[in-house]
């Protein structure tokens, strides 16, 4: 019984530290790897820092590509702890991560392909030196792109989770509000950026202070865990539900 009691808090703590190592790892990569070594409109400069700084690009990538991973455990166990709200909610809100998850991890091959490109392989040579910085920028380009593409099925994703820690008697309800919020912001700078470029450049600021909310269901979930009674009441709800519909 105590392992039992136990499972859901531990579970909770579990996914607290996975999506910890998502956010850093996310922070990392767009901010101190492609935030510092990109030059908007600067080909040259952009293919300069990232050689010059080879070694920081290749770490970005390979952090990226790290965290998308830990997306997927973070998926099944978030299903496993909010199908007690609602079991279909809970199936689309994990569907929807991993979809965003798979989009951002092919876009990451956008993101190594200036390393292919301004490598300096013999098969090159065919191309000016500024024909692969354009190039090497292009593919930066396509990145930010994908890039984009998750976080509209990442913001419905948040949606989902809104819902079911809103629904859910074992989290703040708090987090659930300032996850819609966030959810919203994903896909306005989003479609801005598919619709307006300039524009999303000078929104784009006001909505960084909503990852506020994720930051904050991570540390509760890995401090704090769950409310373990409650998360089984809602558990034994559905299972009186699902027999008397039987």
């Amino acid at each position: 019984m105590e392992r039992t009691e136990a499972s859901p808090r531990l579970y909770a703590r579990i996914a607290g530290f996975l999506y910890l190592i998502v956010i850093v790892g996310g922070a990392f990569a767009e901010l101190f790897v492609r935030g510092r070594l990109v030059v908007q409109g600067d080909a040259a400069a952009t293919a300069h820092n990232i050689m010059t700084h080879q070694l920081l690009y290749r770490l970005g990538f390979a952090v990226e590509v790290f965290y998308l991973v830990c997306n997927v455990p973070l998926a099944l166990i978030f299903y496993n702890l909010f199908k007690v709200v609602n079991k279909n909610i809970a199936l689309l809100d994990a569907i929807l991560g991993l979809v965003s998850t798979a989009i951002e991890a092919v876009s990451l091959l956008a993101h190594y392909a200036p390393l292919v490109v301004l490598g300096g392989g013999p098969y090159l040579h065919a191309f000016t030196a500024e024909q692969l910085q354009a190039a090497a920028y292009l593919s930066l380009q396509l990145f930010e792109g994908g890039f984009a593409i998750s976080l509209v099925f990442f913001g419905f994703d948040c949606f989902a989770m809104a819902y079911l820690i809103y629904r859910s008697t074992f989290l703040p309800r708090v987090i659930g509000v300032l996850l819609a919020i966030e959810g919203s912001g994903y896909l306005i700078n989003s479609f801005a950026l598919f619709l307006a470029p300039a524009l999303e450049a000078r929104i784009f600021p006001y909505f960084v202070p909503t990852a506020i909310a994720e930051v904050a269901l991570s540390l509760w979930l890995l401090v704090m865990g769950v409310n373990v009674q409650r998360w089984k009441e809602q558990a034994s709800a559905m299972g009186q539900s699902g027999n008397n519909c039987g």
